[in-house]
């Protein structure tokens, strides 16, 4: 645990927010539970949110999934993880740190039942969270404050600097400070050995069927990128072995395969590494973006326009059916948005980007 030094800040009355006379903090908490790619977009809030209370105690309550982006995270001198496979005794427990934080500020960034109850708990006498057009499951409920509405695919980034605003914190530039240690750096290495350079990231997997593009493209593109003398790394989690595999068996030229044998902490150093990364809306695009490598990202079932990676918003490539952007998690004919990718058009938005 990492703790600030200096004069502890009293705490807010209620109401002072909206961009007026910032609100006095001493414990803020931070609730977004999930996913990696929010998490991740988060970021620029908590980095924000430290110069704006550069003496204030930071928490973030997570789930241990998305921990590691916290971890060396300069801004956050606390995490709350919840073990979710470990189910209700372990939310309970949970809730019990929550409430033994002390937060006298709560910021409630996740919008569903589940955080609103975490935001509740923690019995600050100000928690933020997001106005009832723009939550879910009742979540409003739980908060005493809410920040106006917003149009639905305002960029997720820019809601969750929302949040400052309404505090009143001075607007600095959008920083990420997700950083490896020295040890992690030369596991990288080892990982890496052997991989021409440069090498592209290929992200294989999603957390919806509906997102995945197809293993006999990604292998196409790997074929021409490495046609070009450009290294390959398929990057992605133990639920995408199978997909991996399929890629790795389609392509005709060599691919490095760290599928399921790399943790998150390695995803960090490797895609900060990669030229350029490629692949659905997943949470390591928002990774590869936050390092400042270029990102080709693919788009069908969701949408761009709410969670293009940062800084790579002009590389998107959008499938096209009449049905698109559905939010669904299967797809019942064939993900027609993602076969309208096609194979050439992302071999020349990657190539565009190694230049």
């Amino acid at each position: 645990m990492i703790r600030t030094a200096g004069k502890i800040l009293s705490p807010p009355p209620p109401g002072k927010g909206r961009g007026g006379a910032p609100v006095v903090a001493r414990r803020i908490l931070i609730v977004l539970l999930g996913s990696i790619g929010d998490v991740t977009l988060a970021l620029p809030l908590v980095n924000r949110l430290r110069r704006g209370y550069p003496q204030a105690h930071i928490i973030w309550a997570v789930e241990l999934l998305s921990a590691p982006l916290l971890v060396h995270q300069p801004a956050v001198d606390e995490t709350l993880i919840f073990d979710r496979p470990h189910g209700v005794p372990a939310f309970l427990r949970f809730l019990r740190q929550v409430r033994a934080a002390r937060a006298d500020l709560t910021l409630d960034l996740q919008r569903h039942l589940k955080s609103g109850i975490v935001s509740r708990v923690s019995n600050a006498p100000l928690r933020l969270g997001f106005h009832r057009r723009n939550a879910r499951e009742g979540n409003w409920l739980f908060n005493t404050h809410r920040l106006d509405p917003m149009p639905h695919l305002t960029p997720k980034l820019q809601q969750f600097l929302r949040f400052a605003d309404w505090l009143g914190v001075e607007e600095v530039p959008v920083t990420f400070e997700l950083r490896v240690t020295d040890a992690e750096e030369r596991r990288v290495e080892e990982l890496l050995a052997g991989v021409p350079a440069p090498f592209v990231a290929a992200i294989v997997g999603a957390s919806w069927e509906s997102k995945l593009w197809f293993p006999d493209r990604m292998a196409a593109v790997s074929d021409a990128l490495a046609g070009r003398g450009v290294g390959v790394v398929l990057l992605g989690g133990p639920a995408d072995g199978q997909f991996a595999r399929a890629v790795v068996a389609a392509a005709r030229m060599p691919v490095l395969n760290l599928t399921g044998r790399i943790s998150l902490r390695d995803v960090i150093g490797i895609l900060q590494r990669a030229r350029v990364a490629f692949g659905p809306d997943t949470g390591p695009m928002h990774i590869a973006a936050a390092v400042g490598t270029p990102v080709i990202s693919l788009w069908g079932a969701t949408s761009p326009a709410r969670s293009a990676p940062w800084g790579s918003e002009s590389r998107v490539i959008t499938g096209t059916a009449v049905c698109s952007p559905c939010y669904r998690r299967h797809c019942p004919i064939e993900r027609l948005c993602m076969q309208s990718i096609s194979v050439e058009a992302v071999v020349a938005s990657v190539a565009a980007a190694l230049v």
